[in-house]
């Protein structure tokens, strides 16, 4: 079967999930990357900064100083997924808007992408990829970064995102293991996004606020955070803010501290957790960090919003954030990772 370009389509029914819920539940990843590592580097060989050891949102490499040039930092990161909206030119905002919010959650500037593009080319008409990569090159050129081509595959599931290349200082990288007992906790964009596009895949309403945040870049928070002095930040997406909030404390040495009343909420979201649209990558990531935190008296209900797969979150920064809300703190570190109150 192939639809035709007139053919009325739904995007989001070609995936078996919908973007950063389709992510490998952060357990099994785990597993799987025990033990896996690169070469050590040679001596004179371009250090690597940030690898896999912490599970951070992108590869650091630091370039020397030469010639006069102050010594700079190289970001990678590649991020792609299934449709989370049933609009290609969104989902290809989307999909880039999150890829780069990886080189900003680590306190870099995006400098070129390329496309990384599945598609059923047997079932959906390739008008629809188009609108899908415009959309992505709209949201690189909103960020300056330039996109120079990508690759393709017939795939029998639509899937698009970026690999993203970006600059950084090398003394000013934020990371997720730099926390520090007595920092605050600041949420940079409200959580909900991953019920809301539960909800618009499985009937079709659309949620103008949560396209609108997903689109949003975070370019703006890293700046603000790295003004600020911010030296700690993980962007929250697929493990939800449970799980990178959890991995954020564990490779500090901290325990984080959540005020469930402070934590900013879009419009919708509760109320499609209690009408059940809640993803299984959502459950799987509440199922990981339960042996690693401490509930509280947080009903059901918060605690499914505050492990909700996001999809282009906001940036967590352990810092004060001009214009974001403050949700919690670090402090030495307990018996838990995180503490909900």
């Amino acid at each position: 079967m192939h639809l035709s370009s007139d053919t009325p389509v739904r995007l989001t029914r070609f995936a078996h999930g919908g973007g950063c819920a389709c992510k490998i539940p952060p357990g099994e990843l785990e597993d799987v990357l025990g033990g896996l590592s690169g070469p050590v580097p040679a001596p004179g060989d371009t250090p690597l900064l940030v690898g896999t050891a912490t599970g951070d949102d992108g590869a650091v490499v630091s370039l020397p100083a030469r010639g006069g040039t102050a010594a700079r930092a190289v970001v990678a990161t590649a991020d792609f997924f299934t449709p989370v909206v049933d609009d290609p030119y969104d989902w290809g905002r989307i999909a880039a808007a999150n890829a780069l919010s990886d080189v900003y959650a680590m306190g870099g500037r995006p400098l070129v992408a390329v496309n990384l593009l599945a598609w059923p080319r047997d079932v959906l008409p390739f008008e629809l990829a188009r609108e899908v990569l415009r959309g992505g090159l709209d949201i690189a050129t909103e960020a300056g970064c330039h996109v120079g081509g990508g690759h393709s595959v017939d795939d029998p599931e639509p899937k698009y995102g970026m690999a993203v290349t970006g600059l950084a200082d090398p003394d000013r990288l934020l990371r997720n293991d730099t926390g520090r007992a007595g920092m605050p906790l600041s949420l940079t964009k409200p959580l909900g996004l991953g019920v809301l596009n539960n909800r618009h895949k499985a009937t079709g309403e659309r949620f103008e606020q949560a396209v609108a945040t997903m689109v949003t870049l975070n370019r703006d928070a890293s700046a603000a955070a790295l003004a600020a002095g911010a030296v700690c930040a993980t962007d929250v997406t697929g493990f939800g803010l449970l799980g990178h909030l959890h991995k954020l404390a564990r490779a500090s040495d901290v325990t984080a501290v959540i005020d469930t009343a402070a934590v900013p909420y879009l419009d919708g979201a509760r109320q499609a957790v209690r009408d059940g649209y809640v993803s299984g990558g959502t459950r799987r990531n509440l199922e990981w960090v339960e042996p690693f935190t401490d509930f509280g008296s947080a009903d059901a209900g918060t605690r499914l919003l505050l492990a909700d797969a996001q999809t282009s979150g906001g940036l967590l920064v352990a810092g004060e954030v001009p214009g974001a809300p403050v949700v919690g703190e670090l402090v030495r570190r307990g018996a838990h990772s995180v503490v909900l109150k």
